[in-house]
């Protein structure tokens, strides 16, 4: 999809990776920190998670010249 935009993949990075995230979270990403959507229920578990698991992925616009 990006590429159909015109952007190139570049490169990506686990720079925002985080292992102890499994992602099977009752209500997603939003048990996790700084949301904590269910409450005190498993906070400290989740506080101790941290922030989910992400990529990060870099492109640039192609030019149309």
């Amino acid at each position: 999809m990006a590429e159909e935009a015109g952007f190139k993949f570049v490169a990506e990075s686990s720079v925002n990776a985080n292992p102890l995230d499994n992602a099977q979270h009752e209500k997603g990403v939003w048990s996790l920190s700084p949301t904590f959507a269910l409450g005190e229920k498993d906070r400290a578990k989740y506080q101790t998670l941290g922030e989910s698991d992400r990529m990060t992925l870099k492109f640039v616009k192609q030019s149309t010249m």
